[in-house]
């Protein structure tokens, strides 16, 4: 079997547990299959999710004051797989979408996506505890923008590794703090839950950064700094000094500057 066209058929297919299915046997099958690097590359224009979810503008979903309601926590858990289920789709397209590149970099996304995979259904069973199921809330589609609008290796190891999943690493470790204050033990899960994705996303932002810079050094770029705030400021301008919360010691393993992480943040941080 040929490795881009079944990555092709996994990634379109919108049913989150369809998917999964189809992606554990590909991951099995992984070290026999060829790849025709010349094949064509297809473009998508709507998100494989579209067909499961309501897609609204972002200012249009529930703000998360709170996590102390069961509805609160649905909806939060939900967003949450939502980003796990985009990722899945996000490292997917990253082995799909560029051709003639080491071995390495594909093996590299397809155990990020079986990471997100594995990370989609922790989180999904935990929103099935409460009686709900992912595709019962709306969503918006900022994760698969980003994708669309970063075409090149460089561009897109910058805006999704290195910007979106990075950001994730400050979010999640706020959100986990907020989550120890409730003393029950669905609270506990949770908490649970989201610390196994932190502590794998940083592996996640740690192979983006060796990709970006490896990309960086074959288009002859010293500067890395300067290139990932060109990058990423071309689709999310105003990048430096617009982090109020750094998870410093997370972005330091995975393979974040102090000076870029000084450049990310509103004030003086101390990054060791």
């Amino acid at each position: 079997m040929e490795f881009f066209s079944y990555v092709k058929t996994i990634l379109r297919m919108s049913d989150p547990h369809k998917k999964i299915e189809e992606f554990n046997k590909f991951y099995q099958l992984f070290t026999n299959l060829t790849f025709e690097h010349n094949s064509s590359i297809e473009v998508w224009h709507e998100p494989s999710y579209s067909k499961i979810c309501q897609i609204v503008e972002p200012k249009k979903l529930a703000k998360r004051r709170s996590l102390q309601t069961k509805e609160q926590r649905a909806i939060f858990l939900h967003a949450i797989a939502h980003i796990e289920y985009s990722a899945i789709d996000l490292a997917l397209d990253a082995a799909y979408r560029f051709r003639n590149m080491p071995l390495q970099f594909y093996k590299d996304w397809i155990e990020v996506a079986a990471d997100e995979c594995r990370h989609f259904v922790m989180i999904e069973d935990l929103l099935v505890k409460l009686g709900y199921k992912y595709g019962d809330f709306p969503v918006h589609r900022g994760l698969f923008d980003a994708a669309l609008h970063s075409t090149t290796l460089l561009a897109r190891m910058s805006v999704v590794p290195r910007y979106l999943e990075a950001n994730g690493l400050d979010a999640n470790a706020k959100i986990i703090e907020k989550l120890k204050q409730y003393p029950d033990p669905f609270a506990k899960e949770m908490v649970e839950a989201l610390q196994v994705i932190l502590d794998e996303e940083i592996d996640h932002v740690k192979k983006g950064d060796y990709w970006f810079q490896w990309a960086c050094d074959r288009a002859g770029i010293q500067d890395y700094v300067n290139e990932y705030f060109r990058q990423v400021e071309q689709i999310y301008p105003q990048t430096k000094h617009s982090k109020s919360f750094l998870n410093v010691k997370a972005r330091l393993q995975a393979g974040f500057s102090c000076k870029e992480i000084e450049l990310l943040a509103k004030e003086r941080v101390d990054c060791g």
